[in-house]
């Protein structure tokens, strides 16, 4: 919700190899009180182990943390995680929530999502991309083309 206003178009999909799911998020820094924002997260079928959240909007500037699906996966039933990202499921006053933590060397904030639509995204990865079928997504030869570059 935004503004006291819900988000009409949860999903949106680029040739049914992306899914992008816009929410709400709770940001916590420095023990400031919580700031709501807008946020998305996006997934991609050619990278099916990652997930992108972007938090902000265009118009304010985004700040973007790309990690393991597999942490939203395992976050929703139990904590998980360590190093620059953590994730565990949390009872909150307007019910359960996904709290994610990212940390980088400017700082770390806190991330509270609805439980129930980061369950809605994930549900809509694995209708994209069913669990166990990740390896049939990557295009193997790219990524040794992108490692031998990187050593160049």
């Amino acid at each position: 919700m935004l503004d006291g206003q819900e988000m009409t178009q949860p999903f949106s999909s680029d040739a049914e190899t992306t899914v992008t799911f816009e929410l709400e998020v709770h940001v916590i820094v420095g023990g400031e009180p919580h700031v709501s924002l807008p946020a998305a997260f996006h997934y991609h079928c050619m990278d099916p182990y990652a997930v992108r959240l972007s938090i902000g909007s265009t118009s304010s500037g985004t700040v973007n943390w790309v990690f393991a699906l597999s942490l939203l996966q395992e976050g929703l039933c139990r904590p998980v995680g360590e190093g620059d990202v953590l994730v565990s499921p949390r009872r909150a006053s307007h019910g359960p929530v996904i709290r994610t933590v990212v940390r980088s060397r400017f700082g770390s904030a806190v991330l509270d999502m609805k439980a129930a639509a980061v369950a809605e995204f994930l549900d809509r990865t694995q209708e994209l991309v069913p669990p166990g079928s990740e390896g049939t997504y990557v295009d193997i030869d790219h990524v040794a083309d992108l490692l031998l570059a990187i050593g160049e």
